[in-house]
Parts: C-alpha cells; sequence; structure tokens
C-alpha cells in the first residue's frame, strides 16, 4: 500500500507538472497571437473546480492523466470531439477564433507545447548540475567490471571481472548509463564491445537477453556488474537471528572479499549468492581497522533471494555545483542524449529491432516516479523528470492526428493546397486516429499490467 501511494502521488506530481508546461506553451502563444482561449484544463472529464478569468475558463478535471487547452474555432481539443466530431467552425468574422488566424501562426501555437517541455527539461539539468550535481565522495571513474555472474551471457562471451568496457555498441568510453542504454535498445540481439583487460585491447561480442516481464531491464541482466565504488562493503547493521548474525558480523564491520573476490557494492555481493544458490561463503572482514581470521557464512532464502540479513552502508555523496557553463554544457549533453536515445527507440520499434512491450504507459510512469522519489539523493528525480518531459514533446511532434504533430501536418498540408481541408474529412481522419489511440493505449495499459511485482511473481 505505501509503494502504490508513494507511487500515486508522484505520478499525479509528475505529470501535472508536465501537463502544465505544455499546455502553458499552447496557451502563451495562442494568447500572444490573439487566439480565444476558451478553457485551460489540467485533467480530463468533468471539471472539478478552477476560476474563470477574463475569456479563459482555468479548472482542474476528474481524471489527471493529460490536459487540454481548448481555443474558439476548430482545434479537436478534446478526445471527445475527436471521437464524435463535435469540434465546430468559427464564423470567418471571428477574429480570436483559432481559424481566423494565419497557418503559419496556428503551427507555432502547435509547437508551442513540446519547445516547452524540452525548455524544462534543460532547466531541469541545468539546476540540478548548477545547485546539486551530487557524486560519489569516492567513485570509480571508469566502466569497471566489478564482477560476473557464471554462465551468463556475459559469462559466454569472455568478459571478465576487472575488465573496463572502452567500447560499447557504438559508444566510445562510455559510462554506466550509457552501457545500460545501449543494452536496453539492443534486448535480443548481439553487440560489439572492446574492454582494456590488464592494458591489451580485447574485441568480444555479447548477446543481451530477450526481455522480460520487469521493466527494470538492464545490463545486470546480462549476467555483468559493475564496479561503482572503492573500497569494502559497510554493514551498517546486522540483523538478529540471519546467517550474517551468525557468522559473528557486527555493526560497523566491512566485508573486503568473498571467498576471495573483492566486492565493493551489495549488488555484486547479492549477484554471487544467487549464483551460489546457498553454497556457504567466506568472508574477510574489517573491525576497527583490523583484518579478522576468516569467517563462513551460510546463506538464507529471505524475500525470495539468498541473503546474508545486514543491511549496507549507503554510498556517500556529496554535492559538487558545477559553473554554470559546465552545467549547461551538462544539461546540454543530457537532452541531445536523452532526445537522441528516444528518436532510436522509435526506430528501432518501427524497424521491428526493438519491442513495443519496451514501452511504458500510465502505470509503469507511476512505479518509475515511486521509485524515484523514494531514492536516495535527487539525480532519479531530475533526470526523470527531464528525461519524460523530453519523451512528452518529442511524441507529441509526430504525426499522428489529435497529436501536436499531426495538427502541424495537416496545416502544412492546406498550406502546399492552398486550401483548407473539410471539416467532415478532418473529423472522419480524427476519428480514425482515435479509434487507433485508444486500441494503442489500452494494450500500452495492459503491458503495464503484466510488469507489476504481482505478475511478475507468477511467470513460472
Amino acid at each position: 500500500m505505501h509503494e502504490f501511494l508513494v507511487s500515486a502521488v508522484a505520478f499525479i506530481v509528475l505529470v501535472g507538472l508536465m501537463v502544465v508546461v505544455h499546455e502553458f506553451g499552447h496557451f502563451a502563444v495562442a494568447k500572444l497571437f490573439g487566439v480565444r482561449v476558451e478553457s485551460f484544463s489540467v485533467g480530463f472529464g468533468p471539471r472539478l473546480f478552477g476560476i474563470k478569468y477574463g475569456d479563459t475558463d482555468y479548472k482542474v478535471c476528474l481524471l489527471p492523466l493529460g490536459g487540454f487547452v481548448k481555443m474558439t474555432g476548430e482545434n479537436f481539443s478534446e478526445l471527445n470531439e475527436a471521437a464524435t466530431g463535435t469540434a465546430s467552425i468559427a464564423p470567418p468574422e471571428d477574429p480570436g477564433a483559432f481559424t481566423s488566424h494565419p497557418r503559419w501562426q496556428r503551427m507555432l501555437i502547435g509547437l508551442a507545447g513540446p519547445v516547452c517541455n524540452f525548455i524544462l527539461a534543460f532547466v531541469l539539468m541545468i539546476f540540478y548540475f548548477g545547485v546539486i550535481n551530487e557524486v560519489p565522495k569516492h567513485e570509480v571513474k571508469t566502466t569497471t567490471v566489478e564482477w560476473v555472474v557464471p554462465d551468463s551471457p556475459a559469462a559466454q562471451a569472455g568478459i571478465q571481472p576487472g575488465d573496463v568496457i572502452r567500447r560499447f555498441d557504438n559508444v566510445d568510453n562510455p559510462d554506466w548509463d550509457q552501457v545500460d542504454q545501449r543494452a536496453v535498445l539492443n534486448q535480443n540481439q548481439t553487440v560489439s564491445l572492446t574492454v582494456d583487460r590488464g592494458g591489451t585491447p580485447v574485441q568480444l561480442s555479447l548477446h543481451v537477453p530477450a526481455p522480460g516481464k520487469s521493466q527494470d531491464f538492464d545490463v545486470t541482466d546480462a549476467g555483468l556488474i559493475p564496479q561503482f565504488v572503492p573500497g569494502p562493503i559497510g554493514v551498517e547493521m546486522v540483523q538478529p537471528g540471519t546467517p550474517a548474525a551468525q557468522a559473528g558480523l557486527r555493526d560497523g564491520d566491512a566485508i573486503q572479499s568473498v571467498d576471495g573476490h573483492a566486492f565493493h557494492t551489495v549488488q555484486s555481493l547479492l549477484a554471487y549468492l544467487q549464483a551460489g544458490q546457498g553454497k556457504p561463503v567466506s568472508l574477510v572482514v574489517l573491525r576497527n581497522g583490523a583484518v579478522l581470521p576468516p569467517i563462513v557464512a551460510h546463506p538464507a532464502k529471505l524475500d525470495a533471494g539468498w541473503k546474508l540479513g545486514f543491511q549496507p552502508t549507503q554510498i556517500p555523496f556529496r554535492h559538487n555545483p558545477l559553473p554554470i557553463d559546465q552545467a549547461f554544457a551538462k544539461s546540454k549533453a543530457f537532452c541531445a542524449d536523452n532526445s537522441l536515445l528516444i528518436v532510436e527507440v522509435l526506430g528501432r520499434l518501427f524497424t521491428r529491432k526493438a519491442y513495443i512491450n519496451q514501452l511504458s504507459g500510465p502505470l509503469g510512469i507511476a512505479r518509475m516516479a515511486g521509485q524515484a522519489a523514494e531514492m536516495k539523493g535527487w539525480l532519479p528525480k531530475f533526470g526523470l523528470a527531464a528525461a519524460i518531459s523530453l519523451n512528452l514533446g518529442i511524441l507529441n511532434l509526430l504525426p499522428f492526428p489529435i497529436l501536436d504533430g499531426g495538427m502541424i501536418l495537416l496545416l502544412i498540408i492546406e498550406s502546399v493546397l492552398r486550401k483548407d481541408i473539410s471539416m467532415n474529412v478532418k473529423e472522419r481522419i480524427y476519428q480514425a486516429a482515435f479509434v487507433v489511440l485508444m486500441a494503442f493505449f489500452a494494450f500500452i495499459i495492459f503491458n503495464d499490467f503484466t510488469k507489476l511485482p504481482i505478475f511478475s511473481h507468477l511467470k513460472p
């Protein structure tokens, strides 16, 4: 219940911000050109509350899954207008009507929403890098492999612990975020990579596994465990009665090695324990600056996984705000990389090189928003908000009726024809688009449901 409430609140706040910014773009440019805006709505359906100021009804509606700006005249601003063909043409002599304005102005009004989403993402990341910019107090700056799960795709590819990834797919000297992105894009495909092994470059090929039911896919699903920080695994608290307590671990200890493997994060330790399936492990422990004789621990099944039963020490972070020019450059790179990634995903969907079940709808976004809200630090929150804003901007530019890009496309066609397309033709186009959009939306919702933990646990 706690996870559900956090996800729901985070989703409403996040989507509300994205929608308000997007619709404000349409609203501001429409007002600039003198178009009469009848309503500015956050949400769809019945009006809950709002205020009427001038010609505009600023309102909040029942369904918090979007929003719209309704302008006088032909605009198909609400989904029910597209479905029922209830949009109307304002009298030609009405100077405040949307259709009374030049097509270039109407195109700019349509373009303004996505542009505002791009601006929001850019500003969010400038603020993050320029004011916060959390970095580990001690970090490994190279893309170093900490552990490779036996018999995994990474092991079959010949990747070894200690390898440094110098090239992954088409990215040189990637960081782990870029490796994750390329792995997600190449699910069920083989990618080439180059690793530095003791100063010698080694060319390898990794077959990235096909996507499962979980939407939390990353390169660890291929058996590749990253090293992010140096130093041993800190033990913050040992849970009574667990294998860790029975083996003699204490609060404040640090695990230097496990069966001779120098792990640095609990993620690597957990992967090693899962591979061992309950096999006893020998721990070298550091206590109060002294190395203790090795102790043996017997992992137990805890929360559906093999664990020792201790809470690890959180990785310490520090704030390292960047000068404005560096923050500007980092934000620009973040937005450019994520925008190109979105475009590439769409291209791969159309060429069948990616899976449509990789897409996330409202439930998927809500889960990600809830997870980001619960994570320590600000990067997950700012990064997710900026990425969703970029997604919203780019998707709305697709040349599909009902979307901003579809409206712009029709205006371009009218400009080429030098006459307006008839209202009857537009109604038929939008009605067909509405059916397709609702079917796609239903599929995405169903896809989101299948990714919920309750369903993934039912997987044989």
